[in-house]
């Protein structure tokens, strides 16, 4: 058996000891766009890209930088390489969390450049994050995770989409924020 996934563009990538030079911004869009968050237990399909992609323009819509709108589209980035994992579940897996975290830093060191993010970004992201997975919760599931309501800013959209568009919009997002 292999310690390598093949990704959509065809690269060998090895999630345990994964190389800079291996992540392509194609993979991490395809693979999201075709993953269902909440481990599909939701009413339609809603993608992993989708959710990235409302928490990009709710940064926007907050008044953060073009740094902090990229670092919330790619937030996610390291499940296309390892699969989403429940938050429940995760939580208990202490050497998955450290695979993922040294993945998401290669994710953002390649297309964030050099400077890591700062705690108040990481809490940003995180807050933004959390804020979506209420109201996706509540159009996905009927469900309130949080006894009291987040303050949300935009107007995302949770609705069924072609796996194809959204790709398209996350890749299209990317380039405009990295003007590339």
């Amino acid at each position: 058996m292999s310690d390598y996934i093949t990704t959509f563009s065809n690269i060998k990538f090895t999630p345990a000891t994964p190389r800079i030079e291996d992540i392509k911004i194609e993979d991490i869009a395809h693979s999201l766009a075709h993953m269902c968050r909440g481990n599909g237990h939701v009413k339609t399909f809603f993608s992993v890209a989708q959710h990235s992609i409302n928490c990009a323009i709710e940064a926007k819509a907050r008044g953060y930088g073009e740094r902090l709108q990229l670092a919330c589209l790619l937030h996610d980035g390291s499940e296309a390489y390892l699969g989403d994992i429940t938050r429940p579940f995760k939580k208990s897996l202490p050497e998955y969390l450290k695979f993922e975290e040294v993945l998401q830093e290669k994710i953002y060191h390649k297309f964030l450049g050099d400077v890591a993010l700062t705690p108040e970004e990481n809490a940003a992201i995180y807050e933004i994050d959390n804020v979506m997975l209420y109201y996706e919760m509540i159009e996905l599931m009927d469900y309130k995770v949080y006894d009291k309501a987040p303050d949300l800013v935009s107007e995302p959209q949770f609705g069924l989409r072609d796996f194809i568009q959204v790709e398209q919009e996350f890749l299209e997002t990317f380039k405009k924020l990295t003007k590339n």
